[in-house]
């Protein structure tokens, strides 16, 4: 219950925001999640000896975001600046038995919480940028749902039991199942909407088949998300990364499906209109 109370409550302030928030406040609310999750993750390494430079590598990352807002063309540019920054502050601040621990750590912090999430801004640039930012947040949190109790209701086989006992091929199917589902009541209801232009949700740049596909293809990857981060929790022994969300746990627990789904979407967008 506390789960479901949790996303009846944080779902529909997402989708407001999506619609008719500001680039800016969207980029803002981003990078805060994502320092959020930041800090989730680095309290993990701790468990496995790294003591990382929190505060900047938190700072990098709202840095990152800050600095794709205003030069979107330089984000390669800014993140290997700070990718070299957080090497050169842990070599020379960190014990030296501990300094490829803390490097690593921070610096893939950067990577898993920060480069990962900023399509997100820069999907919301795009023409139908609304559009593909609730396709993408509901294929994701439809997937979870479904496979949650499908996995309760059908799952016997474990889907990947040593990186998260819980998860069976039946949830995994019912997974996609919920996703390609919201997909197509997206299509019909964009198709429904668009007698009304000002109604920002439209996905006729590409055809039905496309977006049932791609569904399919950004559910894979959050859940292969969801079970990346699985393994680095029990690589640090621990069973999640934080108590923020009532019910689903830390932050990290909550966007982990999105860090890969979020990049896929992002480049099946690119390659759609550059091929």
């Amino acid at each position: 219950m506390k789960r479901v109370l949790t996303a009846l409550i944080l779902a529909p302030l997402v989708l407001v925001l999506v619609f008719i928030g500001p680039m800016w406040l969207i980029t803002a609310v981003v990078a805060g999640v994502a320092m959020l999750a930041a800090w989730e993750f680095l309290a993990l390494t701790e468990h496995i000896g790294a003591r990382p430079p929190k505060v900047l590598a938190l700072g990098t990352i709202g840095l990152l975001f800050a600095g794709n807002y205003q030069w979107p063309d330089e984000t390669a540019t800014i993140f290997g600046l700070f990718c070299i920054v957080l090497l050169v502050f842990c070599t020379f601040s960190s014990p030296v038995e501990r300094a490829l621990a803390d490097a690593t750590s921070s610096i893939f912090a950067l990577f898993y919480l920060g480069l990962t999430l900023l399509p997100i801004p820069m999907l919301r640039e795009a023409t139908n940028g609304p559009s593909l930012l609730a396709f993408l947040f509901l294929t994701v949190w439809a997937g979870d749902t479904v496979a949650m109790y499908a996995g309760r209701a059908f799952g016997k086989r474990k889907l990947a039991p040593h990186l998260s006992p819980n998860k069976t091929w039946a949830g995994a199917i019912g997974s996609i199942v919920g996703a390609v589902a919201v997909s197509g009541v997206l299509l019909a209801l964009s198709t429904y909407l668009a007698q009304w232009n000002s109604v920002k949700l439209s996905y006729s740049d590409a055809p039905w088949w496309y977006w049932l596909v791609l569904a399919v293809v950004v559910n894979v990857a959050a859940q292969v998300g969801d079970l990346a981060e699985s393994a680095l929790k029990r690589s640090a022994g621990v069973k999640d990364s934080g108590t923020l969300l009532p019910g689903h746990g830390g932050i990290l627990d909550r966007i982990d499906a999105l860090l890969l789904a979020a990049p896929v979407l992002w480049y099946a967008q690119v390659i759609r209109t550059r091929f």
